[in-house]
């Protein structure tokens, strides 16, 4: 195509806007997809960061969401090769007696851990899981009347308790309660505000539902997957290309703009009425990440050997410890110890490192913008559950929240979930017109949209269909 000929512009290649692409050309519109960068990704990057043939996940490494979106399984992205590889358990939970809970893909295999828990976390997740495809369908989308209103009543009224709160009333065992908060600590939001609940839920269905699977080779397959899905469709990618205004973009195109909205603003502000500007601007981000990947010459020696099984583990021990930590970056505050999510996709994926070697990935959150180095910190979360750890490291990436907005302008002082989930800006984001702007042939359709952060490509779904039905199509 010439340029200008194409009916949509979609400005970012992370999976959002490569999933917006998609979309507008399943709908036989013609589209070119802009990437500032010299490759396509954002989150879902692979890079040997640290030595030659170790491959790391660059941000998203693990993907129950993507595995659960209704819109990624519609799509044949396995003929263009992307392989979800499933650990054998989700997740572990180690404690400092030396155990841990381990997430198994069977609710009753979980149960088993329970004690007089069991039964409890049974009645919990069965009919969640029972009804996961509906479950994810109606959470992956904007917030609407929902068509099960008796499920998704049951589901909210755990939901928007606090994850404390939920986990304290719902079981007594502190191990059950550790392990099941834990899931609420992918919020980025302290575990005793509302609708961190939610994140328990829907995770732990997940895990039981559709597993949490890591990408073979790494997460850049998934959106080179998704690349060639909108190539065979007739869509073009453009890499190298940054827009800094959107009147280098034709005026009678669909634009739609993967991007946050402080950076949304920068680009086509000026498009904008005034009020719709300042609600972009008072848009709200939320914590950072400082994040370490490391190449090791041998697995993680766990104390626990369940955590061996399970593809990512939660480091954080008592909810006690757990809540604290996430509470103290709430406040703005460095945690220590910090709540550490790890991920160790080399034992299930032997292309990530060289044979016999390991590569290991690992995060914590911290205030937005934080320049406090946690290295120490989080090394010291995975010596306590795994000593020795510190004598298998042959080199080490470091990621600070700065690293990160330099390697992704989406991630905001370190946010990688392109805005704060607290319960306001969970649904209602980054205005009340969601995906649409002032300017009918403007959208937006970056995680700073609902659902949401995660790898799962339905914000950019929800806003081509918006621009579908509103834009005025030439």
């Amino acid at each position: 195509m010439a340029d200008g000929a194409v009916d949509a512009v979609v400005v970012g290649a992370g999976p959002n806007g490569l999933a917006a692409a998609i979309l507008l050309a399943q709908a036989s519109r013609s589209v070119r997809l802009l990437e500032a960068r010299s490759t396509i990704g954002g989150g879902c990057r692979t890079a040997e960061l640290t030595l030659p043939g170790f491959h790391h996940d660059v941000c998203a490494a693990i993907h129950p969401l993507a595995a659960a979106s209704p819109f990624f399984r519609s799509l044949p992205l396995s003929r263009f090769g992307l392989d979800l590889i499933q650990p054998d358990a989700p997740l572990a939970h180690p404690l400092d007696d030396g155990t841990a809970v381990v997430v198994e893909r069977s609710i009753e295999a979980t149960a088993s851990q329970l004690g007089r828990d069991a039964g409890a976390y049974r009645r919990m997740m069965t009919p969640l899981v029972r009804h996961a495809e509906t479950l994810f369908e109606t959470l992956l989308s904007p917030l609407r009347p929902a068509r099960h209103p008796l499920l998704m009543a049951g589901f909210g009224l755990r939901a928007i308790q606090p994850a404390t709160m939920l986990a304290a009333l719902a079981f007594k065992e502190e191990r059950t309660r550790a392990m099941f908060a834990g899931l609420g600590g992918h919020s980025m939001v302290p575990l005793n505000r509302p609708g961190t609940g939610a994140f328990c839920l829907v995770l732990g269905t997940a895990a039981h539902a559709v597993g949490w699977p890591l990408v073979r080779g790494g997460s850049q397959n998934l959106v080179d997957a998704m690349a060639g899905q909108l190539k065979a469709l007739g869509g073009e990618i453009e890499t190298d290309h940054e827009v800094e205004s959107v009147d280098e973009l034709t005026d009678r195109r669909a634009v739609l703009f993967d991007v946050t909205p402080r950076q949304l603003i920068r680009i086509a502000g000026k498009r904008f009425s005034p009020g719709y500007r300042k609600t972009l601007a008072r848009y709200k981000y939320g914590p950072g990440v400082f994040k370490l990947d490391w190449a090791l010459d041998s697995p993680i020696p766990w104390r626990a050997t369940g955590c061996a099984r399970a593809g990512t583990v939660h480091l954080s021990g008592s909810l006690k410890e757990l809540a604290a930590a996430e509470a103290a970056v709430g406040r703005g505050q460095t945690p220590d110890p910090p709540f550490v999510i790890l991920a160790q996709q080399s034992l299930f994926d032997p292309t990530r490192a060289p044979a016999g070697k390991h590569t290991a990935w690992a995060y914590c959150h911290v205030p937005n913008g934080s320049r406090e180095d946690m290295t120490a910190r989080i090394e010291a979360q995975v010596e306590r559950f795994a000593p020795g750890f510190r004598n298998r490291i042959l080199a080490r990436h470091v990621m600070s929240p700065a690293d990160y907005e330099r390697y992704n302008p989406n991630d905001i002082g370190g946010d990688i979930n392109g805005g704060l989930a607290d319960l306001r800006q969970l649904f209602i984001r980054p205005s009340p017109r969601l995906y649409r702007t002032t300017d009918r042939q403007i959208y937006i359709c970056s995680s700073s949209t609902p659902p949401a952060g995660g790898v799962h490509g339905m914000c950019g779904y929800h806003a081509a269909q918006a621009s579908l039905k509103h834009a005025a199509w030439k």
